[in-house]
């Protein structure tokens, strides 16, 4: 009962992205900026890969160097930048629109339950997200399909792991800012902030000394990111990503469990 529910919103959510104009910006956006990113590192003049062919054309020696790793680490370090500074786009709307048309009080005094809303609701904008990364990795697939040597399955595997888990962090963070306010357009900008300031908390905590200052790197989105970009999967890792993506869920589902509260 409980899952169908679950995949009810799903569904819903779903349906709303793909019919949703707002969607397709967003995707043309994404997509527009990910490609300028993916060919200035791979045919730009200061690319690691025309660096590497240049040298070999001029008999020069070469560094050991994985060219398609590198290539791969440093383009999803900027996707993951360029994401997390564009999902709040995506996670604004999904209470504040519901807010002002009013919909939220029938989800509010419907029998589903809160948090049974909160996740079919982030698994349906996380699911059109994964959407908007199938193309790119086409386009990985295609270039390093050749490398020399092949890019590890695990490495390539992991780097995409991760840059969904920072994605569900984020939208299930924002989720809950969203259910605060009926503005979308404020919902973003909060969420903005926030992602900026767990963003940088390692350089932060790198200012401090002692325990504190690793408490905070640990917090650090970041830090937990550049270890799944090289192949650096550890358990602490994956608790902090699922923590933030629970709290999300959790405050969200508190947060309409106070309206419903509040309606009585």
């Amino acid at each position: 009962m409980i899952l169908n529910n679950i995949l009810a919103i799903l569904r819903r959510e779903l349906q709303q992205y793909f019919f949703s104009p707002v969607s397709y910006i967003f995707a043309t956006l994404f997509w527009f900026l990910a490609g300028i990113f993916f060919l200035n590192f791979l045919i730009g003049p200061q690319s690691i890969v025309m660096d590497v062919a240049m040298r070999e054309q001029q008999g020069l020696p070469l560094p050991p160097i994985d060219v398609a790793a590198e290539f791969l680490q440093l383009f999803w370090s900027v996707i993951g930048a360029l994401s997390s500074f564009l999902l709040p786009l995506l996670s604004m709307g999904l209470y504040a629109e519901e807010r002002k048309q009013g919909t939220l009080e029938l989800l509010a005094t419907s029998p589903l339950t809160n948090w049974s809303v909160a996740v079919g609701k982030l698994l349906g904008v996380v699911s059109f997200f994964s959407v908007l990364l199938v193309p790119i990795v086409l386009w990985e697939i295609i270039v390093i399909g050749a490398a020399e040597p092949a890019v590890p399955l695990l490495t390539f595997l992991w780097m995409h792991v991760g840059v969904l888990l920072l994605a569900a962090a984020v939208l299930s963070l924002g989720m809950f800012i969203s259910s605060l306010t009926e503005s979308a357009l404020i919902a973003a900008i909060m969420t903005f902030s926030l992602v900026l300031v767990l963003w940088f908390l390692e350089l932060l905590g790198d200012r401090l000394t002692g325990y504190w200052g690793g408490v905070i790197r640990h917090l650090s989105l970041l830090r937990h990111y550049n270890n799944f970009l090289v192949g650096i999967v550890d358990s602490s890792s994956l608790v902090l990503f699922v923590s933030y993506i629970v709290l999300g869920v959790v405050l969200t589902a508190q947060s309409i469990e106070y309206l419903r509260f509040a309606r009585r």
